[in-house]
């Protein structure tokens, strides 16, 4: 029933960019609300300037942050753009995958990219990788394995123990070296998940374009006069699920 959908080169990209809107608007609030301790499944949505509980017109989608203005409709705070951002990547995720993959590959890749969202953007924001969000990530490659989604099971294996393994190596060797932590615990079940869902076969371009992202930023960072030092952090997990999904979108499938 749903097959001849997921290939409409127009129906197909729109519904999974809007089913990736709706999936942001989750995602934004997971990510607002695990840090502070609070549950994304219990509560309603409140403006955090006034407390007043929005209203379900409120609440859509990017719609509603456009509407409003980025404002409270209560009070006239101030929204952060924070949701907004995430709802758009969610949606752009959706769509792309599906406009370029029609069918059930793109939306492996599209759940592939919904999977690394909460994560890329908890590190960025929190330098934090929650082993669960990991862990259905890892699932979710697993499932798709399941599905006859490429690379094949061999390759899926060894991508999850060398993605794990390198990181872990490179961890092990600077802690000894330096004395200190050089790499969060929850970087290399990261890309554990991550050869999970592409094959061993891609994993250096991964690397290669995270590491390559990390060093234009460093250099942007020092331009602008911020003093970088060995202690400085950069969220490793961010860059690798940032160069993760084009990687998926463009080379993952034959």
């Amino acid at each position: 029933m749903f097959s001849p959908l997921l290939h409409h080169p127009v129906i197909a990209p729109i519904a999974a960019a809007i089913l990736g809107a709706i999936l942001g608007s989750f995602i934004a609030a997971l990510v607002g609300r695990w840090p502070q301790g609070r549950s994304v499944l219990t509560g309603r949505s409140a403006c955090d300037s006034c407390g007043v509980t929005l209203r379900p017109w409120q609440l859509v989608p990017i719609i509603s942050y456009l509407v409003l203005q980025g404002r409270c409709a209560a009070c006239g705070g101030k929204i952060g753009r924070d949701a907004l951002l995430v709802e758009l990547v969610a949606a752009a995720i959706g769509g792309l995958a599906l406009a370029l993959h029609p069918g059930w590959p793109g939306v492996a890749i599209a759940a592939f990219g919904w999977l690394l969202l909460p994560l890329a953007w908890l590190d960025f924001r929190h330098y934090w990788l929650p082993h669960p969000l990991t862990l259905a990530l890892a699932i979710g490659g697993l499932i798709a394995a399941s599905a006859g989604i490429p690379p094949d099971w061999a390759s899926r294996l060894i991508g999850a123990v060398t993605g794990f393994g390198m990181l872990s190596i490179i961890a092990f060797a600077y802690r000894a070296f330096r004395g200190r932590e050089g790499l969060g615990g929850g970087d290399p079940l990261l890309l554990g998940a991550i050869g999970l869902w592409l094959g061993w076969q891609l994993l250096p371009l991964v690397l290669m374009i995270a590491s390559g992202a990390g060093l234009v930023i460093a250099l942007v960072l020092q331009r602008r006069g911020v003093a970088l030092t060995s202690a400085t952090r950069f969220p490793l997990g961010t860059l690798m699920a940032a160069a993760a999904w084009p990687v998926a979108l463009l080379f993952a499938l034959p």
